[in-house]
């Protein structure tokens, strides 16, 4: 893990194409901006779990089904 301090208004470049700039500090939170192509999507991480998590049950039920009617059709 790569460990960087900033203050307020210093940011840190991920390739050439984003931006994450500390906005404000207020005790133990910190406010970022983000700076990225409109393309990429940017989550925080709890929201980003459970994303993760929603697919995989989709995909397990998806697996369900399709063996469930394989099995209809004898194969």
């Amino acid at each position: 893990m790569l460990i960087l301090t900033r203050k307020s208004n210093e940011s840190v470049m991920l390739r050439d194409d984003i931006e994450v700039k500390v906005l404000s500090v207020r005790g133990d939170q910190v406010s970022l901006g983000f700076s990225a192509p409109a393309e990429m999507n940017i989550y925080r991480k709890e929201i980003f779990e459970a994303i993760l998590a929603a697919n995989k049950e989709a995909a397990d039920q998806s697996n369900a089904s399709l063996d469930a009617l394989c099995g209809m059709f004898g194969q």
